[in-house]
């Protein structure tokens, strides 16, 4: 963990709750003791914060190979936070959001959704630790809703009275658990960087960030919602996202953040209560983020990140990349039209045998 004083806390900090219950501490710190509600259930209880102005993410493009091929990313700045009281109790954790774009779908939501969140802050030895549970979500934006695929099996669920992902009530959930425990939902957020992979200079903010903590989540499956037909469409929509991503929701994959904070400042819990929705409204509206773009996926070396069939493109335009893609993303939906019946399926059949 980083240990420079880059920027200066704000007044108020009193501390203490970490002294509350000796289990808390490092090295391995218990934090069972503590209930785990809702992460705004809590709001009005958060005094302090720490913006996570550098959000370093990375994953595994190809699990479970030789070379798992390591892709590292930057989500926008100040997509997550922590938040928390003076004397050091954390009761909220804002996750990322971001959007993605599907040559077939249009662009899609993607949220990282905190259902639960527990932990401590002290700001005097610039550590904290946390629990957490979260689920993922991936929802349509209203832009796609007029794409071709996108807007007749809209319809086709619709008139079925069947759920379609159109908005965030009706994402589409990925489970995730703590890293080889399927059954355990509560992973902890700890101080330092990620010691289980490297992790390049382009990454790393000591000279910039007042700390830094990490967390590892690995994923589940999709969600069941009770309706086979949507189950199928589900699965389907989240295997061209690991398509597109390089299987960054594959079931049993590790999602890694470094999170890179600014000095602790005062909370404004209407800002804090709005800031998802904030997120999401610029999302849904212009399919960009509200305090700019974070960085292209990239591996070690630095190399761009673009994938087809699970391996790395040299040399392919933009254009053709978008075509192959589009290609491979046309036999998955060729698969669960063959699951399907109705005019939707005729006509998406018909558009897809025209290109």
């Amino acid at each position: 963990m980083s240990t420079k004083q880059n920027g200066i806390p704000a007044e108020g900090w009193k501390g203490g709750f970490l002294d509350s219950n000796p289990d808390f501490n490092y090295p391995t710190p218990d934090l069972s003791s503590l209930p785990l509600p809702d992460n705004l259930q809590n709001i009005d209880k958060i005094q302090r914060q720490m913006k996570v102005l550098w959000p370093e993410f990375s994953w595994e493009t190809k699990p479970g190979e030789e070379d798992p091929e390591r892709c590292y990313t930057m989500f926008s700045p100040d997509v997550s936070r922590i938040g928390y009281s003076d004397s050091g109790r954390v009761y909220s954790i804002i996750c990322p959001q971001q959007g993605i774009h599907s040559p077939s779908f249009g662009s899609m939501n993607v949220e990282v959704t905190v259902t639960g969140t527990r932990g401590w802050v002290n700001e005097d030895t610039k550590e904290m630790a946390a629990d957490m549970s979260v689920v993922g979500k991936i929802w349509f934006s209203p832009s796609s809703h007029q794409g071709f695929v996108v807007k007749h099996l809209w319809d086709h669920f619709a008139q079925s009275k069947q759920p379609f992902p159109s908005t965030k009530k009706d994402a589409i959930i990925i489970e995730t658990n703590k890293i080889g425990f399927p059954d355990e939902p509560i992973f902890p957020l700890t101080k330092g960087q990620d010691q289980r992979f490297p992790n390049p200079e382009w990454a790393k903010h000591e000279d910039e960030a007042w700390t830094v903590a990490t967390l590892d989540v690995q994923i589940g499956k999709v969600k069941k919602t009770g309706s086979h037909e949507v189950d199928h469409f589900n699965q389907m929509i989240v295997d061209i996202f690991n398509l597109t991503s390089g299987n960054m929701l594959k079931e049993k994959n590790i999602l890694s953040w470094n999170v890179w904070f600014t000095p602790p400042e005062l909370v404004d819990q209407d800002e804090w209560a709005n800031h998802a929705e904030y997120w999401r409204e610029s999302i849904d509206s212009d399919h960009g983020s509200p305090t700019g773009p974070g960085t292209d996926s990239k591996y070690f070396d630095g190399t761009p990140f673009k994938v087809s069939k699970g391996k790395m493109i040299k040399g392919m335009t933009h254009e053709l990349y978008e075509y192959e893609l589009q290609k491979e993303e046309h036999g998955h939906l060729y698969n669960f039209l063959h699951k399907i019946e109705g005019d939707a399926k005729d006509k998406i059949m018909s558009m897809l045998h025209r290109n």
